[in-house]
């Protein structure tokens, strides 16, 4: 009987690791890189610190799985939008999807890639760097998909690809900023019609 409880001790509790990042990708979400303390973590994802390590390696390490995971999932609207046939289509489902997908009714409002590591200190500094170089992955994507949408005679031959995908990223993320503080999912919707407003070109039919 002595045995059969010394095989017990020390065994590690099984976890779906699938579901523990899932709730990882929440915690760095609602609480940032640095206001995430690895208790918070193990509490949530429901494993121990040796598990945690054994499955995701450190703090830093899992923050990248879980960014990972986010651009997949809730953040996955922007490599959809990079799919439209129009470039305005490209921007209205980049900024369609940023409204959507910032104030979605069960998950944390705002954006994991814009909140996250905000504002850090130096023990922050990695995610933060991790999270600038994420943020301008994105504009280099759009920017080249402007470029072919020049190339093809979709968007004006003066237009600056490069400008123009700051300028689409710039009102995205600043969506996921007002989606943060409260501002709510039509006055966001609004602010789509009025970016779009501006857009070079003629007006693309309306997104299904």
């Amino acid at each position: 009987m002595s045995g059969s409880r010394s095989g017990l001790i020390g065994r590690p509790r099984e976890f779906d690791p699938e579901e523990a990042l899932e709730r990882a990708v929440r915690v760095f979400w609602e609480q940032g890189y640095e206001g995430t303390s690895l208790t918070d973590l193990t509490g949530a994802m429901g494993v121990s610190k040796p598990s945690l390590y054994a499955a995701f390696g450190n703090k830093e390490q899992l923050f990248q799985k879980a960014l990972e995971r986010y651009t997949a999932g809730p953040g996955s609207y922007a490599a959809r939008a990079l799919q439209q046939p129009t470039a305005r289509g490209v921007a209205e489902a980049l900024l369609r999807g940023a409204v959507e997908a910032t104030t979605h009714p069960h998950h944390p409002h705002g954006c994991m890639g814009v909140q996250a590591a905000l504002a850090t200190g130096d023990g922050g500094r990695p995610a933060h760097d991790t999270l600038v170089e994420w943020r301008n992955a994105t504009g280099v994507d759009f920017e080249a998909r402007f470029r072919r949408a020049v190339e093809e005679g979709d968007l004006p031959s003066d237009i600056d690809p490069a400008s123009l995908a700051r300028y689409l990223t710039t009102v995205g993320f600043g969506i996921a900023v007002q989606a943060a503080s409260g501002v709510g999912r039509a006055e966001l919707q609004d602010v789509v019609d009025i970016a779009l407003l501006s857009w070079p070109g003629p007006p693309s039919p309306e997104l299904p």
